[in-house]
């Protein structure tokens, strides 16, 4: 079919510039399909909503697949509507079990929160991460001694807790369970950070010995290393992404043979609101970027105007995704779980959603 081109010139110089940026990838005699190519972001499909409980505010909510067959869901989660400070006094991590990676999910028990005691997790046991390693299901979480300091306060710390099956009981190992703690050399990039570390993305090196990886000074993502489960791991002295903006919330996985770093995107490195990632050759220098999910509004259908939003900007024209857990399948990546703020639905609190890997 046919169809009379008005404009011409104006088709001209596009097809020009097009042409100009296919050349300019034009390597070693093929034409890169990198012009061509769907980002991180574009192979998620939205599916719903994986965790609403009336009463709570739910956040971080990290998946894995039990010896059962069933999906379980470790997500922080605390009595009320209000995002801050309740995180850091009241949160504490449910478990939740489902037949499927799309739910629904029930309420099954606690299986972490502050001990109430002069201990470094005292309060707020908050944004979990779970995997397993051999035979042990590992959670990590962080906690803090005093929830009325300064908004993200420098005394959040990472733990971890082990169990024989999803159902727990999980022992926090070492005793008090504590693994990591802001250092104490004067030269290293987070030392007397103002955050503290937190945020643990968790990561078995295929060579052996394992990557934790932490959010810290100015918003940036550090690592600790150990050749050990339970440790002992060492910080390295610098920071492993180089953004210039905040980012946060890091999942770390193996992608395509690359070390991967799935995190925020809070002020705009590619997309404010959206999700950015990082992959590396090493795992210690991550100097590529993507982007890693869109804003909720390019998934699905809503209006704004009936958002209920209970955590950031009530102006903002778009909603966005918080603390990414990935559900890998064959260490690939199979669901998405991500919280957020802004309840798309209109609902008195905040929930988790789900979105699926398109293969």
């Amino acid at each position: 079919m046919y169809y009379k081109m008005k404009n011409y010139p104006n088709f001209i110089n596009l097809t020009t510039i097009l042409l100009l940026l296919l050349y300019s990838k034009f390597v070693n005699g093929q034409v890169s399909t990198e012009l061509l190519k769907n980002t991180f972001a574009d192979m998620w499909e939205f599916k719903g909503i994986a965790v609403k409980e009336p009463g709570y505010t739910i956040w971080g909510t990290s998946p894995i697949v039990g010896d059962d067959g069933k999906v379980h869901l470790f997500v922080a989660r605390w009595p009320g509507n209000s995002v801050e400070p309740g995180w850091r006094s009241q949160s504490e991590i449910a478990h939740y079990v489902g037949d499927s990676p799309e739910g629904p999910f029930t309420f099954s028990d606690i299986a972490i929160k502050g001990t109430g005691k002069d201990t470094w997790d005292k309060y707020g046991a908050h944004n979990p991460t779970v995997h397993k390693v051999g035979n042990k299901y590992v959670l990590l979480y962080i906690g803090n001694t005093n929830p009325n300091r300064p908004h993200h306060p420098s005394n959040q710390q990472i733990g971890m807790a082990l169990a024989d099956t999803p159902y727990g009981p999980w022992n926090r190992v070492g005793g008090d369970g504590m693994i990591l703690s802001p250092p104490k050399n004067k030269k290293y990039w987070n030392y007397n950070a103002g955050n503290g570390v937190n945020n643990p993305a968790f990561l078995q090196h295929p060579n052996g010995g394992f990557f934790l990886y932490f959010k810290s000074e100015k918003a940036r993502m550090g690592l600790a290393i150990a050749e050990n489960l339970e440790g002992p791991y060492v910080q390295m002295p610098f920071p492993v992404t180089a953004n210039d903006r905040n980012i946060e919330d890091g999942y770390a996985f193996m992608y395509n043979d690359k070390f991967a770093l799935l995190t925020t995107d809070n002020h705009g490195m590619i997309t404010s609101g959206g999700g950015i990632l990082w992959t590396s050759n090493d795992g210690i220098h991550f100097d590529r970027y993507e982007k890693g999910f869109h804003r909720i509004n390019q998934y699905v259908d809503f209006n704004m105007k009936d958002v209920t939003v209970h955590y950031g900007a009530k102006n903002r024209p778009y909603a966005k995704f918080e603390r990414p857990q990935i559900l890998l399948k064959n260490g690939k990546p199979w669901y998405l779980y991500v919280p957020s703020g802004q309840n798309i639905y209109g609902g008195a609190f905040t929930v988790s959603y789900v979105l699926k890997f398109k293969n």
